[in-house]
């Protein structure tokens, strides 16, 4: 089978879906690319599309909120919306590539592709098998406006939301998030913990803005130094891509050895199974990899819109814990979850609705299209 996997690079769990697709379709002896369609008009491109959401959503994630409410808005609308259009403009180049690629199917990890495809199925042009797989735990603006053969649905849970939207109930299929395995099937913590060269007896906190280093870490980490002295615990920050805060960290906790300030890593699976508890934003994707890993996770700083949705989602089902206020707040869930009854009890949780499989389930469902 040849698949063809479109993401775009608004945010790092596209990716990181579409590449964890790649893997178990790998795995399973089919080809796989992974392509932002954008670079089919130009790398520049691509990185201007990717580019202007994440400096968004580091500056102002109110302002990206705001636009999330529009577009949740505009659904109720009888009329195609302006991302349809837009992303219509791509069909010309599309259609050039199936022309000169053979591809069975093609998976999209981004709402964006997902219009590309449906504008040229409305204009009558050939379009292989295509799935949407979602990356987050909500149905996002536009899903029903796509026409794809299936909608690779993060949870059962999430069904009547689909079906509400328009979407049609045949063609949900309850896939899971794709998570590399590494995530639920590597190495122990302790493994993990000397391939990266870390204490193998202190406690592990990593506190992580995402690929795109968002979210109030200066306030946490101000307030987790309060709890790192007295015992032996040590901090991992991960600034993802945002360079500017990485340098600015990097002077400001320079004096402090049991805090590591880190970039974009792509040993990410061995930093989740390390550490004790994952503190960061509620990404699909990194709140599914946190699960898939049986690690205590709590949330800050969900950026409006569909973080706002995966939070509710895993508090609500006891699969992590979350705290509005950073500065009062914080350093009492932590202690809840070094408990050993809670971070049982958590992983169990999500032991119950995440399974880490959901790549593999993904490609099982493509073979039964295609076949």
């Amino acid at each position: 089978m040849e698949a063809l996997i479109l993401t775009c690079s608004t945010g790092g769990g596209h990716n990181a879906a579409a590449y964890a697709v790649a893997e178990a379709m790998t795995q399973r002896g089919h080809n796989a690319k992974v392509m932002d369609p954008y670079s089919l008009i130009g790398e520049r491109m691509a990185k201007a599309v990717g580019g202007t959401y994440v400096r968004m959503v580091q500056i102002s994630p109110s302002l990206f909120g705001i636009i999330y409410k529009l577009g949740d808005t505009y659904r109720r609308l009888p009329i195609k919306s302006p991302v349809y259009v837009v992303n219509g403009r791509m069909a010309k180049r599309l259609e050039r590539y199936f022309e000169e690629n053979k591809t069975d199917v093609v998976l999209c990890t981004h709402i964006f592709p997902a219009e590309m495809l449906t504008y040229m199925k409305n204009k009558g042009l050939r379009v292989p098998k295509v799935v949407f797989v979602a990356t987050d735990y909500t149905c996002v603006p536009f899903t029903e406006e796509i026409d794809c053969d299936a909608y690779c649905s993060p949870s059962r849970d999430l069904n009547d939301e689909y079906i509400k939207r328009g979407v049609p109930e045949d063609r949900i299929v309850h896939t899971g998030i794709p998570v590399k395995r590494a995530f639920s099937e590597g190495v122990s913590k302790a493994e993990a913990r000397k391939a990266l060269g870390l204490d193998p007896n202190s406690e592990y906190i990593i506190l992580s803005g995402g690929s795109m280093g968002a979210g109030k870490l200066r306030t946490a980490i101000r307030t987790l130094e309060r709890c790192l002295e007295p015992e032996d615990k040590r901090l991992i920050v991960l600034c993802g891509n945002n360079g500017g805060l990485y340098s600015s960290l990097c002077g400001s906790c320079a004096q402090n050895d049991r805090i590591t300030v880190l970039r974009s890593t792509s040993d990410m699976p061995l930093y989740i199974r390390a550490c004790d508890i994952f503190i960061g934003k509620p990404g699909g994707l990194s709140s599914t990899e946190c699960a898939a890993a049986g690690v205590p996770t709590l949330f800050i700083s969900p950026i409006p819109g569909c973080e706002t949705k995966n939070c509710e989602f895993f508090v609500n089902r006891g699969m992590a814990l979350t705290v509005r206020s950073i500065r009062h707040r914080l350093i009492p869930a932590i202690k809840r979850l070094e408990t050993e009854s809670a971070a049982a009890k958590m992983k169990r949780q999500q032991e119950k609705y995440i399974s880490g499989r959901g790549g593999e389930e993904v490609v099982k469902l493509c073979e039964s299209l295609v076949k």
